[in-house]
């Protein structure tokens, strides 16, 4: 490692500083929480003007660098950079001021091909001459699962455990993941999507299994949020191209795509107001009204299901950048700066009605096709900007392709959207995947018996 290079902190302020390939390794920090760059790097006049005209896989290694100086030599970046995004990231402009950016044209279909995709390069860099194999355990609620699978697959040295809520993703989102093999194991747990975070959370805390080298590619991951603030930046420089600041607004729901923003805000991108649109899994748009954060247990089923949790492990990276201190079992040990934090970011929950007219309503008068986690951003859009009139740009993130909701759109629409052969290839092939209950023993067993030497 050279002398330069990024060092990064636990949100819970009890382990030791590390470096980005040790955040990258360890997943979550030994003091249970999560890795923050200690500081957080500026973008200059000169990377602004390099960023404007630059394809997206140029941009993506501007700002990665900004963070894996010391790690990735630049050359090797560049590629990672060429390999992971050989796909289109298309800005629709709806009207004068609105712009759609689709993140679904990935092989997964979802936003989480975006860091799916640029980890599995840094840890196949990473692990090139490993001599023992690099266990990832996953949670997803609908879309991570795919993207990490699909990222990592036949990556050697690396095995793959996806943790399922079986009854909260859609058909295609669970063929996603179960049809792969290899070195990816799907895993359907008898619960909810937090049950799935818990277990393996606990999994990472559990000495009995320090004989198997762990770590994750969930949004934990400091790994899965770098590559999230590169689209904010290439929608920022390409739709204000004056550095004019612009509006964003985030279908949120582990809060590690809004967190991606947060960080292109702090690296100087003009960012006015970042619009956090949850679903009815409201603990965070409640927490900015009242100042009380209560976590919702069980979470609640929804129709943006990759957004049904009840306590967002990333919050406790968003109240950190504002000075707060939010444990993992979250808990506020200190309150964050909420003047500030109000300044910067407007939280509202969205229901399955409002979502479902949302849908409706933007096809009938704009033509514009939204699957439910696009909508619920929508219509938090569209709330804001009632609320708070402004000439600014804004920008709403879609973020999985609307094919992956076919009864639904065909319910509201009319019409079946068409499947992009990413999704339809996997209709006809054969599915493998274990069933276990929501228990730390039963896992404890599992990981042990599939991967213990």
């Amino acid at each position: 490692m050279g002398m330069d290079s990024m060092r990064f902190a636990s949100t819970n302020r009890l382990a030791p500083e590390v470096t980005l390939a040790e955040a990258l390794l360890q997943g979550q920090a030994p003091d249970r929480g999560l890795y923050l760059p200690v500081t957080v790097p500026s973008f200059t006049r000169e990377d602004f003007a390099a960023l404007r005209n630059g394809s997206y896989p140029e941009v993506a290694s501007i700002v990665l660098r900004k963070f894996t100086l010391g790690t990735f030599p630049d050359d090797d970046l560049d590629a990672m950079c060429q390999r992971a995004y050989d796909f289109d990231v298309p800005l629709e402009q709806v009207d004068t001021r609105r712009y759609i950016m689709r993140l679904d044209r990935g092989p997964t279909a979802s936003f989480k091909d975006f860091a799916g995709r640029m980890m599995g390069q840094m840890f196949g860099k990473l692990r090139e001459n490993a001599s023992n194999r690099l266990v990832i355990l996953t949670a997803t609620s609908g879309d991570t699962g795919s993207a990490v699978a699909q990222a990592f697959y036949r990556i050697p040295n690396i095995e793959v455990a996806v943790l399922f809520p079986p009854a909260e993703v859609s058909d295609r989102q669970r063929k996603q993941m179960t049809t792969l093999g290899e070195n990816i194991t799907p895993i359907a747990v008898e619960g909810k999507f937090d049950d799935c975070q818990a277990l393996v959370k606990q999994a990472f805390a559990d000495d009995t299994l320090r004989g198997i080298q762990l770590t994750s590619a969930n949004s934990i991951n400091i790994g899965r949020l770098m590559p999230q603030i590169v689209y904010y930046v290439y929608a920022a420089v390409r739709i204000a191209p004056e550095n004019d600041p612009v509006i964003i607004s985030i279908p949120s729901g582990n809060f590690g795509n809004m967190m991606g923003a947060l960080l292109a805000m702090r690296m100087g991108v003009p960012i006015e107001k970042i619009v956090i649109a949850t679903n009815t899994n409201d603990e965070v748009p409640k927490f900015f009204e009242t100042g009380v954060y209560q976590k919702i247990v069980p979470s609640r089923h929804c129709l943006s299901n990759a957004m049904n949790v009840g306590h967002p492990s990333n919050f406790a990276r968003v109240l950190a950048l504002y000075g707060g201190w939010m444990d993992e079992t979250g808990t506020i040990r200190q309150m964050p700066d909420m003047t500030h934090m109000k300044s910067e970011l407007w939280a509202t929950g969205v229901n399955d009605d409002d979502t479902r007219l949302t849908i409706q309503s933007a096809w009938q008068k704009n033509r514009l096709l939204l699957e439910p986690h696009g909508a619920t951003g929508w219509l938090g859009l569209q709330r804001y900007l009632d609320e708070n009139p402004s000439s600014s740009t804004a920008v709403c993130i879609e973020t999985a392709h609307p094919a992956k909701f076919p009864e639904e759109i065909e319910k509201l629409l009319g019409f079946t959207p068409e499947a992009p052969p990413s999704l339809a290839k996997v209709e006809q092939k054969k599915e493998n995947y274990r069933t276990m209950p929501a228990d730390y023993n039963a896992f404890r067993e599992l990981i042990l018996e599939t991967y213990g030497s």
